[in-house]
């Protein structure tokens, strides 16, 4: 890889070849998640990761956003469990390609997990403990459906930036501005397309939504600062945006009016979904954004910067942000809110993911602690699970952690 935010990173972990997976019942007998060996190794847990701290290097576009933006944060309680360690699967190595992009790990049950490694789109069930290749992009991937606009001659080698799956229907963006879509109910690949022919065109990131008509859309950001809207019943682009930077992200609202957008620009954007038009500036961050997302509410949504901070917004008053929430090392380059809207998570590069209570107002928090950069973070539909890609020379893995539940009735019956 190139410029990325663990290029200086010197960890000695390859010393440990360990394959073997970690259950919740290995953590309780004392074996670390990640199942890397601290025993054999030169220092111990919580040096190094004192030491990953103070020398982990943020990626910034504009030097010292991280540091100015340390003021304004909103303080949070550590310490909550919300989501319980449940399972550390090491034969499904997760993997990012642009060290920027972190949206390449989908959940579409409790139990099915998509995922980028390498050039394979894979399916992981929880359930079975299988694997299976759903796209192989290390050769030539042709669509086998003839649609107006389909690229029948297809990609060779495609190197994924970013990927979305819902209702089901899978989206890989490249890098040089392919889109690959499947049905996962249907045979062989449905439509292949350049969404844009200009030299600087990834695909930064994919939103998969329903019209009310019930019709399937998809939203596809590039970095020649267009935003394409894809029709999947006609197979062709049905409204094309275009701004004054490249969009890093854009996320629908749940009634499907209003989009967030964010990019190389400190200041947001909220718009008009079906026109494109600005409805507010958002203004607040310090540095370039990559990731957004709403709560289910309608009313709220979150984006994230490489100033290391996240803020959160509601629509009734946008002058500025209603909470502004710190990483620990990092950029937020991911934010998911559970279905319910009850938690919100947003990953930093590496090691640290937050989970927010959103009914306390963002005020108590679960913070999960690994080792390794972060791919990509997604919730199950129904909240139960949340499922965490980790991309490193020597631990790649698909971390499971389950939500907590409290069952009081069952103790007092006791």
């Amino acid at each position: 890889m190139g410029d990325s935010d663990f290029e200086d990173d010197e960890s000695d972990q390859s010393t440990s070849k360990a394959t073997e997976d970690t259950t919740a019942m290995d953590v309780k007998k004392g074996k670390d998640i990640q199942g890397i060996l601290w025993d054999r190794m030169n220092t111990t847990r919580d040096r190094y990761r004192q030491a990953r701290l103070q020398q982990y290097a943020n990626f910034e576009n504009i030097p010292n956003s991280g540091r100015t933006s340390e003021k304004e944060c909103t303080p949070a309680e550590k310490g909550q469990l919300y989501y319980e360690f449940q399972h550390n699967t090491r034969s499904v190595k997760s993997t990012i390609l642009h060290f920027q992009l972190r949206n390449l790990v989908w959940a579409t049950t409790r139990h099915d997990v998509y995922l980028m490694s390498y050039y394979s789109v894979l399916h992981w069930s929880a359930l079975t403990c299988k694997k299976q290749e759903i796209i192989d992009l290390q050769g030539h991937v042709t669509p086998c459906e003839k649609h107006q606009g389909n690229f029948s001659e297809g990609f060779y080698r495609t190197q994924v930036s970013t990927l979305a799956v819902k209702h089901n229907l899978l989206v890989t963006g490249g890098f040089h501005g392919e889109i690959i879509c499947k049905f996962l109910d249907r045979q062989g690949i449905s439509y292949c397309c350049k969404s844009t022919h200009d030299d600087n065109g990834i695909t930064n990131s994919l939103e998969i939504y329903e019209k009310p008509s019930g019709s399937l859309h998809f939203l596809a950001s590039n970095n020649d600062c267009g935003v394409r809207d894809f029709d999947m019943e006609k197979f062709q682009i049905c409204n094309h945006f275009r701004f004054a930077w490249p969009v890093n992200h854009t996320s629908l609202s749940p009634d499907g009016k209003l989009a967030v957008m964010v990019g190389d620009n400190p200041e947001g954007l909220l718009v008009d979904a079906n026109s494109g038009k600005t409805v507010h500036d958002l203004c607040g961050h310090l540095d370039y954004s990559f990731a957004s997302a709403w709560n289910p509410d309608g009313r709220t949504f979150a984006t994230g910067n490489q100033d290391k901070t996240c803020r959160v917004w509601d629509i009734r008053n946008l002058s500025e942000s209603i909470a502004v929430l710190r990483g620990n090392i990092g950029a937020i380059r991911s934010i998911r809110y559970t279905c319910d809207g009850k938690f919100m998570a947003m990953a930093e590069p590496a090691d640290f993911i937050h989970i927010f209570d959103v009914e306390s107002g963002y005020s108590r928090k679960q913070e999960l602690d690994f080792f390794g950069e972060i791919a990509g973070i997604s919730f199950s539909p129904d909240t139960e699970a949340l499922f965490v890609g980790v991309h490193d020379r020597a631990y790649s893995s698909l971390l499971q952690y389950n939500q907590r539940r409290f069952y009081s009735y069952l103790d007092l019956a006791l």
